[in-house]
């Protein structure tokens, strides 16, 4: 396919904007996180309590912008070893949840589309290949290749969009970045790319928690389009030139 120079490039997220992760994904992760957060916060062989746990997650949340920063800089943890453990779904494929036609969609939008996850690389691919939509995409970068100077800034980093546009040959103003997630779309039109709030999903709009969604879905000024649904992104190429 030959795609013109001036098309967009559409940046997107995959859970709970591809995919309803909070169906039955999201609570898993959340046990697991809750579950290896209680053992690296706990002290003499006592696991930390859920007060401890939240505190936490809030403080790294607000301050790394993702959990996993704040217990790799202030515990140590091994990032491969807490993705893995984070992510053990039993039932992974069936607990996934789509709509119909995702593929003929993306088909649609014109211009390139990456992936652009903070989800890590073997469990993004297997969610993207039960949906059949991974072809579609010319490129995927998962957390683990989220580094920049050798390290980790996933999204909502401002270095991580820069260097994927330098990667990429783009400028700002060609990128569409399209996400479920609040924090990562304010960075993004910081620095003059588009953006696309998807919002039917939201029940929990990250692992970290419920305590960081909006309480009304209004739309921000930093968001140029909300949407329910991905499906609806067609009728707002207008709104996106």
């Amino acid at each position: 396919m030959n795609i013109k120079p001036s098309a967009p490039v559409w940046l997107f997220d995959l859970d709970n904007t591809l995919h309803n992760a909070s169906h039955a994904i999201f609570p898993v992760i959340v046990a697991n996180m809750n579950a290896y957060m209680a053992r690296v916060l706990g002290e003499a062989g006592t696991p930390a309590t859920q007060e401890q746990i939240n505190a936490a997650r809030t403080l790294y949340w607000k301050r790394y912008g993702v959990t996993l920063l704040g217990l790799m800089h202030h515990h140590g943890v091994d990032m491969a070893h807490f993705l893995d453990t984070t992510h053990d779904i039993p039932d992974l494929l069936a607990s996934i949840r789509h709509e119909k036609g995702l593929g003929r969609l993306l088909k649609r939008l014109p211009g390139r589309k990456v992936l652009l996850t903070n989800a890590p690389h073997r469990y993004s691919t297997r969610v993207m290949r039960h949906m059949g939509i991974q072809r579609h995409f010319s490129h995927h970068i998962a957390i683990e290749s989220m580094r920049v100077h050798g390290k980790l800034r996933p999204k909502p980093s401002k270095h991580l969009l820069r260097k994927v546009m330098q990667r990429q040959g783009l400028t700002p103003r060609r990128c569409i970045l399209v996400e479920d997630t609040l924090a990562n779309l304010r960075t993004a039109h910081a620095l003059g790319l588009r953006t696309v709030w998807i919002t039917q999903y939201l029940k929990v709009a990250d692992p970290a928690g419920a305590a960081h969604l909006p309480k009304r879905l209004n739309r921000p000024a930093w968001v140029d389009v909300q949407v329910k649904s991905v499906k609806h992104l067609p009728a707002q190429l207008s709104r996106l030139r």
